[in-house]
């Protein structure tokens, strides 16, 4: 079993890398501080490849593949676990125009997304719930040759950068009741609402969308009418988990360098406090977590990029783990720092607000937890 990366993952690791610490790094304060997400780095995103990692060269994008894109993510979320969030979800809107759109959707929006004319997304959530598919609200009702979208969604992060919004709402009943429409920024009818102002993960978009007498054209359908349901479970499960796997990665980097670092610097009873067994053991379940999170994101990305139709499985246990082992990780990162880490100018606060945020994103861990029963049983 060889685990060495490939020459081009390799480069890509290395370049999100100098990125994230050479452009990112200096905008965290100020996502910090005011929420917003720096919108001069959608274009300095794409002029280093990091849009297009999973989209074909005829679109514009590298092609390189999950495991590239995995690392790259990581490496971002390693310095700002937001901007890994923001880049995450953009892959999720590009890979459902991808898999489900048409030649013409494909022709149209992929190159503008993958040279940074705007971001992409993928609208699933409703105030009712994100996981509960078949409750959702939103209706698209045949007219006139088109449809007419009417209904809210919220939590959809990107919601106020994309231009293009890959939006799931409810054309029937059951399983084939859903169906997929890419809706255009600026569409009569459609409005971003409010930006959220959550505890993590500041200065991604995180916003409401409200469709009122939303006329789209035939054209906007994603896929087939009453393949919503599939389109939706598709893209969340193999891009939106390993995504968010990816982005607890970064963070379980982060929260285990500071934690070494501020253990080795930091001198008690006239010696650093690494020496004392209680951290020790902090430190050595961090690394444990670490290692094991990547290992798995690692192999959940491997299985797609071989076209493995399990792949799917193993990004939801990797999902689960990392998103899980980042919360624990930075917890005891923050308890290593004692009083320090309740300060804001030290970045272990953040690393564990944003691994808050993270479980819940991209499913739950009890509903990873049902579908990893189902495979284990099945």
């Amino acid at each position: 079993m060889d685990f060495e990366f490939p020459n081009q993952v390799k480069i890509v690791q290395r370049t999100a890398r100098d990125f994230a610490r050479q452009v990112v790094a200096p905008l965290v304060p100020a996502m910090e501080e005011t929420g917003k997400f720096p919108g001069k780095l959608l274009r300095q995103m794409a002029e280093v490849g990091l849009l297009g990692l999973v989209t074909p060269k005829r679109y514009g994008g590298s092609e390189l593949g999950y495991l590239a894109r995995t690392v790259a993510i990581a490496e971002i979320s390693k310095v700002s676990a937001a901007v890994g969030m923001t880049l995450q979800v953009h892959h999720m809107g590009a890979t459902a125009i991808l898999e489900w759109g048409s030649h013409a959707q494909k022709d149209e929006h992929l190159p503008k997304l993958c040279r940074g004319d705007f971001f992409g997304t993928c609208a699933v959530t409703e105030p009712t719930g994100g996981s509960d598919l078949l409750g959702m609200a939103t209706t698209a009702r045949p007219e006139r040759g088109g449809w007419v979208l009417n209904g809210s969604k919220c939590f959809i992060t990107n919601a106020h950068l994309a231009g293009a919004q890959v939006v799931i709402a409810k054309t029937g009943e059951g399983s084939r009741g859903l169906s997929a429409f890419l809706v255009k920024k600026g569409t009569k009818g459609f409005s971003p609402g409010r930006n959220e102002h959550k505890v993590g993960l500041r200065g991604a978009d995180t916003g409401e969308l409200f469709f009122k007498n939303c006329r789209v054209g035939p054209e906007s359908l994603l896929g087939d009418e009453g393949e919503g349901m599939k389109a939706a479970l598709k893209t969340i499960s193999e891009t939106g988990r390993p995504g968010m796997a990816a982005v607890a990665l970064g963070i379980l980097e982060a929260a285990y360098d500071e934690a070494v670092k501020f253990s080795k610097g930091r001198t008690l009873y006239g010696k650093p406090i690494a020496n004392l067994q209680a951290i020790q053991w902090h430190v050595a379940d961090i690394m444990v977590d670490l290692e094991t999170a990547r290992l798995l994101c690692w192999r959940a990305s491997w299985l797609k990029d071989r076209g493995r139709l399990d792949c799917a499985t193993h990004m939801t246990m990797a999902k689960v783990y990392a998103t899980e082992a980042a919360v624990r990780a930075s917890q005891k990162a923050l308890e290593i720092h004692g009083g320090c880490g309740t300060m804001m100018e030290y970045p272990v606060q953040r690393l564990w607000r944003d691994a808050m945020v993270c479980v819940s994103a991209g499913g739950t861990t009890e509903i990873g937890k049902i579908i990893l029963s189902r495979a284990a049983l099945n």
